[in-house]
């Protein structure tokens, strides 16, 4: 008997959200078109079919807006000022923090794949991802960083490279991505 009311409770906990929701937004409908509606006849002898949805959206992006400026932006800032008063988490936050944004923030950084020839007596070449070109920071003018990832591994290793070593390679970048972190297996579509 203990185990159908733990069942009835996690049932509950799963479907509650949902329904409270649901039942808000229909209440919200039915309450702002009833109340538009109503006016329109007053004043204007008309009515609007589908008034209520218009609103009810417009309501939505309204709350979202008021929500993501006044609580959410907020939030982030203190909890980045936060972050930023303690040395070793701020450094590990940062890295990290970074290293996403390379992926999949606004400036992706691992878009231009390249293969650099890493060994001048031999064919032998990597692949990897220009991450720098201008390098006059370390004092070098001739030379980009580009970064070698790991296969089977979420890591990997810059490295300093003279341009002529380099050959960009016309693919699209998260497609090299895949091949070398699964060490070749993966990564485009084999015709």
């Amino acid at each position: 008997m203990k185990r159908l009311v733990n069942y009835f409770l996690q049932g509950l906990l799963y479907i509650a959200p949902m329904s409270i929701t649901a039942y808000i937004v229909y209440s919200l409908f039915t309450f702002m078109d009833g109340l538009l509606q109503e006016q329109l006849i007053k004043f204007f002898g008309i009515e609007i079919p589908g008034l209520g949805v218009l609103t009810l959206v417009v309501f939505l992006i309204f709350i979202g807006f008021i929500g993501r400026t006044f609580i959410a932006d907020p939030l982030k800032v203190l909890f980045k000022k936060i972050v930023e008063s303690i040395p070793l988490l701020n450094f590990v936050y940062t890295a990290f923090n970074d290293l996403f944004k390379a992926f999949v923030g606004k400036e992706k950084k691992f878009n231009q794949p390249v293969l650099v020839k890493v060994n001048l007596n031999s064919d032998l070449e990597k692949l990897g991802f220009i991450t720098e070109e201008n390098l006059e920071m370390l004092g070098e003018k001739n030379k980009v960083a580009v970064y070698f990832p790991h296969s089977y591994n979420f890591s990997g290793e810059l490295f300093i490279v003279p341009k002529e070593n380099i050959k960009p390679i016309a693919m699209n970048s998260s497609d090299i991505m895949k091949f070398v972190v699964s060490a070749g297996l993966t990564g485009w579509e084999k015709k």
